[in-house]
């Protein structure tokens, strides 16, 4: 019997009611590898990397698409060869991705380097290596890149990425695309009137060869038969004199001339000028994390096109590929939204190609970066549980669905927010079950918390479980195969957990445990 929607596709529930992945039950693998546990249906993986290069080809049927895996996510050498397998490139933004991916034998023309604060040594190491991308973040790093690569004798390829001003996301921490904060160059110059770049909305469909131009009639006498020409709008980017000029065209140019003013516009031109040693491939957007549907994702890519189409006018060149960033959503508990991966693309891909047209562009590259939606469903944290506590309450706390709440059991165990950050750093919300058994039909409002000296350190806020939990009990918390493991740390001194992978072929240790050791051999002090 399957477990829920959100559980690994490889999970189930067998007759005694234990969890199991591909025929392995849960607590077998603790008493294998130990405990806490992450552990990856690495056929999952294979699965939903191999969907979304589909997906992606499949909506972008007119252009050529490109999937990287946003390494941040889970990385890890079998993870590289699992996803570069499937057709996807690979994301870095830090020495240690970059040397795992290669480590693996990931090719450099596979991986992408990203970074706000990028060192000399990775940048160099970029170039060496033959990196397909280094995503440009700030206005001086081009004359970096571009010296560093003089020195190597080499051409580095270079994209900027651009704030567009679209904000989407959960959580404050991980919308980044407004302003105010670390990543990419502004689009708009400070205190543009972003309300001009609502043009893009109003933009029709057309033949390529149309754009900019329209079917006229000369004027003629009375009886004889008009002659048809081609009158074009906009003889000139900016020339806005011409009578010809329709109100459409002139909120697009100034639309244009806006964007021609601002940041990212002006570090493109750097970067141009460096052409003899930076090769400009294109821009980059990313806009949040965990998002439903589509309707950013177009806001967003509409204003790159109008970029691209700005830097056509301005510079004659035409970008080759336009990055739209990751931050596709996958449903962390039962019957909450998740992306419609088809649906939405297919979507965004219809508003590229209608703007694309109108603006009289050819269809660039479509890539996208794609971390969470590819693992984040395929990991399961194994606990044992510990300490189960029953709080009495005044009945002026609520519940999620705002009933008052006159007991909450605290069930402890043996990991917390060492190995799962999310709920303490975004308020992010997670399920679990009992994993080892079936347990009563009865059921009691827990919040399931770790074992740190932290008041906040709570792995699931509210979870209904079976009312004769005990200690010993196995729990799986569901959906952290993202941001589990490569977010964890030693606070209080905690011991990482192990990473297993699980498949139809076997059970083994993907990443291993931290021992006592290990903390004991990194404190070189007498």
């Amino acid at each position: 019997m399957a477990v829920t929607p959100i559980w690994p596709a490889g999970s189930n529930v067998n007759e005694q009611g234990e969890i199991t992945f591909h025929g392995r039950t849960a607590e077998s693998l603790l008493n294998e590898f130990g405990s806490p546990l992450y552990v990856i249906d690495t056929d999952d993986v294979r699965v939903r990397a191999t969907k979304f290069v589909k997906s992606a080809a499949n909506a972008f049927n007119n252009t050529v698409t490109h999937v990287s895996f946003a390494g941040k996510a889970l990385l890890s050498k079998e993870i590289c060869r699992i996803v570069t397998e499937s057709g996807m490139l690979i994301d870095t933004c830090t020495m240690g991705e970059m040397r795992i991916a290669l480590a693996a034998g990931v090719p450099g023309r596979r991986l992408v380097l990203h970074g706000n604060n990028k060192s000399d040594a990775e940048i160099e190491l970029a170039i060496t290596e033959g990196f397909a991308k280094i995503v440009v973040d700030e206005p001086n790093e081009p004359a970096r890149i571009a010296e560093i690569a003089k020195r190597l004798g080499k051409r580095a390829r270079v994209m900027l990425r651009v704030t567009s001003g679209i904000h989407a996301g959960g959580h404050e921490f991980v919308s980044t695309a407004h302003e105010d904060q670390k990543f990419g160059v502004a689009l708009l110059p400070v205190g543009a009137d972003a309300s001009k770049l609502n043009v893009l909305d109003d933009l029709t469909d057309v033949t390529p060869a149309g754009s900019n131009a329209r079917l006229g009639e000369s004027e003629t006498t009375p009886g004889e038969s008009a002659e048809r020409q081609l009158q074009y709008d906009i003889k000139y980017p900016y020339d806005m004199s011409h009578e010809k000029v329709s109100e459409g065209d002139r909120k697009l140019a100034e639309a244009m001339t806006m964007v021609a003013d601002g940041p990212a516009l002006a570090v493109l031109k750097e970067i141009y000028r460096h052409q003899d040693v930076l090769e400009l491939v294109g821009v980059h957007s990313h806009i949040g994390s965990n998002i439903h549907d589509a309707d950013a994702f177009i806001q967003a890519a509409k204003r790159m096109m109008l970029l691209r189409k700005t830097f056509y006018a301005t510079d004659a060149y035409t970008l080759p590929e336009v990055d739209l960033g990751g931050g596709y959503s996958v449903a962390y508990t039962d019957g909450e939204d998740s992306m419609d991966l088809d649906t939405e693309l297919a979507r965004l891909a219809s508003a590229v190609t209608t703007v694309n047209r109108a603006l009289g562009m050819p269809a660039p590259v479509i890539s996208f970066e794609p971390g969470r939606w590819t693992v984040a469903p395929t990991g399961v944290t194994l606990y044992r549980v510990g300490t189960v506590k029953p709080v009495q309450l005044a009945g002026t706390a609520k519940d999620k669905a705002g009933n008052p709440v006159t007991e909450r059991v605290y069930v402890s165990v043996d990991g917390g927010m060492s190995d799962n950050i999310r709920p303490a750093l975004y308020g992010s919300d997670y399920t679990a079950k009992i994993a080892n058994r079936e347990g009563s039909s009865e059921t009691k409002l827990c919040r399931v918390v770790g074992m740190h000296c932290e008041s906040g350190d709570i792995i699931v806020n509210e979870v209904r479980l079976p009312a004769d939990i005990q200690r010993g009990d196995v729990l799986a918390v569901p959906v952290t195969g993202a941001y589990g493991r490569t977010m964890a740390s030693n606070y209080n001194q905690a011991l990482i957990p192990a990473v297993v992978a699980v498949s139809e072929q076997d059970a083994h240790v993907m990443i291993r445990r931290q021992t006592v050791e290990d903390l004991l051999d990194w404190d070189v002090s007498e």
